[in-house]
């Protein structure tokens, strides 16, 4: 994919739209998560992208001062913080608005063996899969990643989601859990994180462990073209009614997205980002980290409802990434668990736009 041409244009805190009326002790738990797994690396590490994050030791200082802040601060506290060492930057590409879309976390039935009315597995990591981070080889390609398996001393693509679904890959990954319904396990590997509820009572918590490399196609695209769905109409769950409604095609539908995701168990809280933290309801972002750094308070200013039914003007965290968040100014805000956030989730895609929060010892006009 070819990277945009982002421009970052410095804009007082004071003039952030809703700056002064945003929950902003909400944020602080991803704050704080964020800053503690900055904290932790080395300070010549870079902050990708290098040119506007700089490296690790640059974030130290506002990090260490935000450890000093306690849990219970108020608003007041924490806007004080952010407005004592950070800038604010409104990232463009091009006149139009950017892209803002919303996930979250499904709770689903599953059993842990393979039985009676459950018989659709969520796989494992398999053993062959190799992931490989094409900024690693070319300063160009940052952000772009291939998934593929080593064959005679070449790596070869991984297979398909409806190869793998057809059972190509025999004994090479084992199912993690077993749940009821196809359709939901496909929206599951969408969201990239789920809670399995068995019928023990215990939830299993799973979350991303790997892709098979293939480009996410959005089914919803072909859903309209065909005149399924009204293009106005198009969410989560309108996509998922269909399915339901149209059995015969629902799984070439499904195919259409060859992108096929593998899962891990998560002990503790989550569901964990590309970050490596916990993320918080509300609070966290998934971006293109080509333009964002992971961990960076970002500002939306976005044409969608709050839970108070108020626009979407707030402080929130980049802490994920996704198949389908590719762009300068394309985010997607994570709602939490269960069928609320779904609801939240489900219809959003709204236009908007948002500015990145960076250390105020960071000149990035001096960077691009």
């Amino acid at each position: 994919m070819t990277q945009e041409t982002a421009r970052y244009e410095k804009v007082s805190l004071a003039a952030l739209p809703g700056w002064s009326e945003d929950r902003l002790s909400e944020a602080l738990p991803a704050l704080k998560r964020s800053c503690g797994k900055i904290r932790r690396g080395l300070d010549a590490q870079s902050v990708a992208p290098a040119e506007i994050g700089g490296t690790i030791a640059d974030w130290r200082a506002p990090c260490d001062a935000l450890s000093r802040l306690s849990d219970g601060s108020d608003d007041a506290a924490v806007r004080s913080f952010l407005s004592d060492w950070f800038e604010a930057y409104e990232i463009r590409a091009g006149e139009s608005a950017g892209l803002f879309t919303g996930y979250y976390e499904p709770e689903l039935k599953g059993a842990l063996e393979r039985r009676e009315g459950y018989d659709t597995p969520l796989l494992a990591r398999p053993d062959d899969l190799v992931l490989v981070n094409l900024g690693d080889w070319r300063s160009g390609l940052r952000g772009e990643r291939i998934a593929g398996r080593l064959r005679s001393g070449r790596l070869v693509p991984y297979e398909s989601r409806a190869e793998i679904e057809s059972g190509a890959l025999g004994q090479n990954a084992e199912p993690l859990v077993w749940l009821a319904d196809p359709i939901d396990a496909f929206f599951l590997h969408i969201q990239g994180s789920g809670r399995i509820l068995l019928d023990d009572g215990r939830i299993l918590r799973v979350g991303y462990d790997g892709h098979n490399g293939h480009i996410y196609y959005p089914i919803g695209r072909h859903l309209v073209d065909r005149g399924h769905i009204d293009k106005d109409a198009i969410s989560l769950q309108t996509i998922r009614d269909w399915l339901r409604a149209n059995p015969q095609e629902m799984r070439a539908v499904m195919d259409l997205n060859p992108s096929y995701i593998f899962f891990r168990t998560i002990e503790g809280d989550g569901p964990i980002g590309a970050q490596g933290v916990a993320l918080t309801p509300g609070r966290s972002l998934a971006v293109d980290r080509r333009y964002i750094p992971l961990g960076a308070p970002v500002w939306l200013d976005v044409d969608y409802p709050d839970e108070s039914g108020r626009p979407l003007k707030r402080l929130v965290v980049a802490q994920d990434t996704g198949g389908a968040i590719k762009g300068a100014v394309r985010g997607d805000v994570f709602w939490g668990h269960g069928e609320p956030a779904a609801e939240k989730a489900g219809p959003m895609a709204a236009a908007g736009r948002y500015f990145v929060l960076l250390p105020k010892n960071l000149d990035i006009a001096l960077r691009q």
